[in-house]
């Protein structure tokens, strides 16, 4: 049985979110063996790292990671800059207590601000922003190389399809169990796996940029957002759902952003002189 089989409703509601509910038991069960699979058995490593920002979805992936390969091979890192808010730290080691996981704390504003103090006093909020989740990476990736575990993303299908990510930054780990899960089913397999409530309540945020707001910068909310996103995955025009009575501005806005983001979902466009180019005609299947 498929975690989330699709629905084709008979009656298109706009208001419904019955298409993106999940079996969440099922999903976590479908995630951990995700994970042991790509992390243990077709790399072998046997631990973990990631980034624990406090937010929702580096939190569910700590728990997943932990029913994967236990609390003793997962290590969290907390990496706050100096515009972070204190409330991430505190809800990352709500997390990190409440699974017994090691952690550690880097902070990265003196790495972040050496650069920008001597070579880019100008660069705006948005710019400084960037250079923390790519130092973040970095870290990350460095981590992981002197505990030879293996780096996990935490970006969800949302995002994804908005392009709300860094390139090369928060889609760099090489392996991500959320990202084929809507903002939304994440919430619903947090509440499943125990994830604190005042984490899964709060509302969602890079914490890159002060009072900054996933929402704010979309818009639309999730809620709103991943309905829209359910059917045009699925193949419906903008149109069939306007006619289905979704608002038009709505569905305008987020056929947009998937547009204009497609670039940051693929690697660099790589110039074709061969019928060999890597990743262009050159394809090996993951199962092979």
């Amino acid at each position: 049985m498929h975690p989330f089989p699709v629905i084709k409703p008979t009656i298109y509601d706009p208001n419904s979110d019955e298409p993106l509910r999940i079996n969440a038991p099922l999903v976590a069960e479908w995630l951990v063996e995700f994970l042991r699979d790509e992390v243990q058995r077709r790399r072998g490593f046997s631990k973990a790292v990631l980034g624990l920002s406090g937010g929702v979805d580096s939190s569910v992936v700590a728990y997943l990671c932990v029913r994967a390969f236990g609390a003793e091979n997962v290590y969290a890192f907390l990496m706050p800059y100096k515009t972070s808010s204190p409330q991430s730290l505190e809800h990352a080691m709500l997390v990190v207590n409440a699974l017994g996981i090691h952690h550690r704390v880097i902070e990265i504003t003196p790495m972040v601000d050496a650069y920008v103090e001597q070579f880019e006093p100008d660069a705006s909020p948005a710019r400084i922003g960037n250079l923390c989740a790519r130092t973040r990476m970095i870290i990350l990736f460095d981590q992981s190389a002197k505990l030879n575990a293996l780096p996990i993303g935490t970006g969800n299908k949302s995002e994804r399809l908005f392009g709300y990510f860094t390139w090369h930054a928060d889609d760099a780990p090489p392996v991500n169990p959320l990202g084929d899960l809507f903002k939304t089913q994440v919430w619903q397999l947090a509440r499943y796996l125990g994830v604190p409530e005042v984490i899964v309540e709060k509302p969602a945020s890079a914490d890159l940029i002060v009072g900054q707001t996933d929402e704010g910068d979309f818009g639309i909310s999730y809620q709103r957002a991943d309905r829209i996103l359910y059917y045009l995955t699925q193949g419906y025009s903008p149109e069939r759902l306007i006619e289905m009575g979704f608002p038009e501005a709505d569905v305008r806005l987020v056929k947009h952003r998937v547009d204009s983001t497609h670039w940051k979902r693929h690697l660099p466009t790589v110039a074709m002189l061969s019928t060999t180019a890597i990743g262009e005609y050159y394809l090996r299947p993951v199962d092979f």
